[in-house]
């Protein structure tokens, strides 16, 4: 019988656990957020997790999963089942998504933004900044975050996995992301969640 060995780490967000496979989860270091149990019919691991009952969503990113937990569930308890469905899932070799899915396809979000060709200087530095400094921090805690347009000034930016509801992603935004970006781009004005 195969072991396996999953590390855990909390996130800023105390709703959600971060957990470590030691193996790559998404593979090109792309990810995933399924924020409800219909979403999770793309992916067995996900929907398997979503069927605990008191998960509320699930993340995938390039080496981890994020796990959130519905209000006034005790991680105490939920953790060991967690830990249960994602041993099993990686210890069996299982497919990551359902085959005939889709579920590697990237969809635009509805928040997507159309940018002005004119900008596009400005939208190049903003995207490398979101990808050398802001994405692996971000990812480092359990979640991710994604370019969604800039208009007059103002960054659209969507958050996800551990982020999203966490009660410290405003702050982050603000007073992290927004200074971070006014300061090497100074057409920036504001940043705003979407």
């Amino acid at each position: 019988m195969q072991t396996m060995l999953i590390e855990t780490e909390t996130t800023p967000n105390p709703a959600t656990l971060k957990f470590l496979p030691g193996r790559a989860v998404m593979a090109g270091g792309g990810t995933r957020d399924f924020a409800s149990p219909e979403a999770a019919d793309a992916s067995p691991l996900a929907a398997a997790l979503f069927g605990l009952g008191d998960v509320t969503g699930v993340f995938f990113g390039g080496d981890f999963i994020s796990v959130t937990a519905a209000p006034g569930t005790d991680w105490s308890g939920l953790k060991p089942d967690v830990l249960a469905v994602l041993i099993d899932h990686f210890v069996a070799n299982m497919p990551l998504f359902a085959p005939g899915s889709a579920a590697e396809i990237s969809v635009p979000s509805e928040h997507e933004l159309t940018d002005d060709p004119a900008d596009a200087d400005i939208i190049d530095q903003i995207k490398d900044l979101i990808a050398t400094r802001i994405r692996p921090a971000v990812q480092g805690d359990g979640g991710d975050i994604a370019y969604r347009g800039f208009d007059k000034g103002k960054v659209y930016l969507s958050m996800h996995g551990a982020c999203a509801g966490c009660p410290s992603s405003t702050a982050t935004l603000k007073n992290g992301i927004e200074q971070l970006l006014r300061y090497y781009v100074p057409e920036v004005t504001e940043v705003r969640a979407v």
